[in-house]
């Protein structure tokens, strides 16, 4: 049973309609996304149109700022974002899809004057936009939206996808546009590429850059935008509309080798029904030429084989893959088409190969996928000579999944992770390797034999004889 101080909806009830209300000044004060919040609840309450208006307001007010946008104000400016998205496709939307359409185009439109002034490493901004393009064709197909309109709407917003904020809009669009739509905004992007571009005397070019090659001039770059644009629009419109031709039209001859193109332009070969299609076009990559061709072109090899009905050949080449690069996917996918015991034996026969493979890092990442703590621990043991310790990002989570059942191994990669620190003398790191040492420590209570490995004392004083000047380390210690 909850406590009466626990926050909860039935407890805040028991305060009463004045003191809540008295509170919620009091935590508004000074905070406007709280005070935006409460405005627009009040707002609600009379109507959506309230609602519509409010948001508007609210959209114009951030179209018009020109405050840098810090990591430090991602975080506010997206919930501001999301709560204004949210308002349109959950309340106003409900009334007047019209209007809701049009306020998801405005917060479209402010998509390039915020990226403009936002420092977004996290990609969380770009993703609430591709949300509002999703949501935008949603809105246009249940308001009816004129399609020619509509297509025009999507041209000159796609014109300006400098950020790649609408780099989803044609597909979400295409419902809503429909077949005769989709032609128009078809014929349009057709009918922009073919506009001459104007060449400009060299005294008028406007250079924006160096390259190894020279000048970069502005017009140049224009020109190259352009046609990206346009195979980019193209492409998904074709996607849209189900053909395939246009959309291997797209690809230039040059790049339809290329493993990933290759791949993209197989998948939708299968998906037409055209497999035998689909095998050439993934045959005609040179793989020989690609230290690591990608798994989604050998996902897609696998599909087309078994869209032939050569299952022989696609289990054999997911063995070869899982050979290459030792990917759980294609060991999975080949375990799973093998008769009952069958599969046993290929597994332990999988595991024997990962514990040989050449680099230990990519089998340690295996048996951690998989999961086979056994399986990690024994490769540990055999090969933590080879262990780097500074891909902390597989060490850390190594160790931790071995700590629990094999103790020894999980010490072995705490200290893989120690020793690059501190002969490394990576002063950033220190106080981490401080933090392993210490995890060593409790660890060799748990440690019946430490056999041919050196006990956590013989390993700690070799430690300070060899690394005993580093003072910045030592100094993060506990005091035993």
């Amino acid at each position: 049973m909850a406590a009466k101080t626990t926050l909860n909806a039935k407890n805040l009830e028991a305060l009463g309609i004045q003191r809540l209300a008295e509170l919620l000044i009091e935590i508004s004060t000074g905070n406007a996304t709280h005070k935006r919040r409460l405005r627009l609840e009040l707002a609600g309450n009379h109507s959506s149109a309230e609602i519509a208006r409010e948001v508007r307001k609210r959209l114009s007010s951030i179209g018009r700022a020109r405050t840098f946008i810090d990591w430090r104000k991602v975080k506010a400016t997206r919930l501001d974002l999301e709560t204004q998205r949210k308002l349109i496709v959950e309340t106003v939307a409900k009334d007047d899809p019209t209007e809701a359409f049009e306020l998801i185009w405005q917060f479209l439109a402010l998509a390039e004057s915020i990226f403009a002034r936002s420092d977004d490493g996290s990609g969380t901004l770009i993703q609430i936009f591709h949300h509002a393009c999703t949501d935008a064709g949603v809105l246009a197909k249940a308001a009816a939206i004129n399609k020619d309109g509509l297509a025009e709407k999507v041209f000159m917003a796609f014109q300006n996808n400098g950020y790649g904020q609408f780099d989803s809009l044609i597909t979400a669009m295409a419902p809503a546009l429909d077949g005769a739509g989709l032609e128009s905004l078809k014929a349009l992007f057709v009918a922009w590429s073919k506009e001459p571009q104007e060449k400009l005397a060299k005294k008028d070019r406007k250079i924006i850059g160096w390259s190894s090659q020279g000048e970069i001039y502005e017009d140049e770059v224009f020109g190259r935008h352009k046609e990206r644009t346009t195979s980019y629009a193209l492409q998904a419109i074709a996607d849209a509309q189900g053909d395939v031709d246009a959309y291997i039209a797209q690809q230039p001859e040059k790049t339809r080798t290329a493993p990933t193109v290759a791949a993209e332009i197989a998948k939708r070969l299968i998906s037409a029904g055209r497999a035998k299609e689909a095998l050439k076009a993934l045959d005609s990559v040179d793989t020989k030429r690609h230290n690591e061709v990608p798994f989604e072109w050998q996902l897609a090899r696998v599909e087309a084989l078994e869209a032939l009905e050569r299952e022989d050949e696609a289990q054999a080449f997911r063995w070869q893959c899982f050979e290459q690069s030792l990917n759980d996917e294609h060991l999975r996918a080949y375990l799973k088409r093998l008769p009952d015991f069958d599969d046993l034996d290929a597994e332990e026969r999988a595991f024997a190969y990962a514990q040989r493979f050449a680099n230990v890092h990519h089998a340690l990442y295996f048996f951690l996928r998989w999961p086979s703590g056994t399986e990690a621990a024994k490769l540990v043991m055999k090969r933590h000579i080879e262990l780097d310790g500074n891909y902390y990002e597989l060490m850390t989570p190594a160790a931790e999944e071995l700590s629990e059942k094999h103790p020894l191994a999980a010490t072995l990669v705490l200290r893989a992770m120690i020793d690059f620190t501190l002969e490394s003398a990576r002063s950033s790191r220190y106080k981490h390797a401080a933090r392993h040492l210490s995890e060593c420590r409790s660890l060799a209570k748990q440690v019946q034999d430490f056999g041919s490995i050196s006990t956590h004392e013989t390993y700690l004083a070799n430690l300070r004889r060899v690394h005993g000047r580093k003072s910045g380390f030592w100094g993060l210690l506990p005091t035993p």
